[in-house]
């Protein structure tokens, strides 16, 4: 139960950045259009140097998945063990750990105790039908990438369907059609490519990932920065910040019981969520290769995706 559902608020395809990009949970700051781009550009050549570096130091059992585009099985428990172990910079993650876990406790949780308790069941559920929706054009994008047609078109009927008659997603009409919702981001994407995991990192405030993951979250937020220009895009970019920020609410108030049982019998806390965050990856990964979609895909994709 707590491998399919568990996680901290980590990382997905939506990034929160400045007011002029999409949705999403980095903070960058507001930066002028000419400095933005060489700022950009440079953040975006260290990570690509620093995938390089794990593709090329990265385990062996690790290194038997590279092979552009290969659908061969793997099983996503063994590959989490396999992709947790790979943690270099331990020393230094267990203390950014500390600082999200002190940030979880002072903020998140409170705040999704109290969502849980004055909103109704049936309005959660609605908001989190609102902000998948929201998040489906990012995940046609990677289903389109990844060679996924099915899942693709499976995406697109969604995003017209719930747009329309489902009150811009508020109603999931498309899952009660045979249209179940799935999830897909950039990191999945270059795993179904066979690109390895590389090192496990820790992320401020977005707790931990993995150094490939990391790199389609930061190409994700800073190509939707600039895509996202001009009035109708500052207004997209107003609206995508909002429901996340009301998702990652909702979505921390689901993961309430987990969290809190696995905090209760852990004895090294920062293993156990590196462990479970690199099976759900793993497994994610997997989803993505064999191009399912069905109702019983949902919830652990989206899980993994966080």
């Amino acid at each position: 139960m707590i491998l399919e559902n568990m996680m901290t608020t980590q990382m997905r395809s939506h990034v929160i950045c400045s007011p002029n990009a999409p949705a999403g949970k980095i903070f960058l700051p507001t930066w002028r259009a000419r400095s933005s781009r060489r700022v950009a550009r440079r953040v975006l050549s260290w990570i690509c140097a620093g995938l390089f570096a794990s593709i090329v130091a990265c385990p062996a059992g690790a290194q038997e998945a590279w092979s552009p585009f290969s659908r061969v099985p793997r099983d996503p428990i063994e590959q989490g063990r396999i992709d947790s172990a790979n943690d270099p910079a331990e020393a230094i993650n267990r203390d950014i750990f500390k600082a999200n876990k002190l940030f979880d406790d002072i903020i998140l949780k409170p705040v999704a105790r109290a969502y849980v308790e004055r909103v109704s069941p049936e309005m959660r559920q609605g908001i989190h039908n609102l902000t998948n929706n929201v998040g489906e054009p990012v995940v046609f994008a990677n289903d389109v990438l990844q060679g996924n047609v099915g899942r693709a078109w499976n995406t697109t009927q969604r995003f017209a369907v719930n747009t329309t008659i489902g009150i811009v997603g508020f109603v999931d009409v498309a899952d009660t059609r045979g249209r179940p919702h799935h999830y897909a981001d950039l990191g999945q994407t270059f795993g179904v490519w066979g690109i390895p995991p590389g090192p496990a990192v820790q992320i401020p405030i977005l707790g931990p990932s993995n150094l490939r993951d990391a790199f389609g979250l930061a190409t994700t937020s800073l190509g939707g920065a600039f895509a996202l220009q001009g009035t109708i895009g500052s207004a997209v970019s107003y609206t995508q910040f909002g429901a996340t920020a009301v998702d990652d609410i909702d979505y921390r108030s689901k993961l309430l019981p987990n969290t809190d049982a696995l905090e209760k019998n852990s004895k090294d806390l920062y293993a156990s969520i590196r462990l479970v965050k690199a099976q759900l990856r793993a497994k994610l990964v997997e989803e993505g290769k064999a191009g399912r979609v069905s109702s019983d895909e949902g919830s652990s994709a989206e899980a993994a995706s966080r």
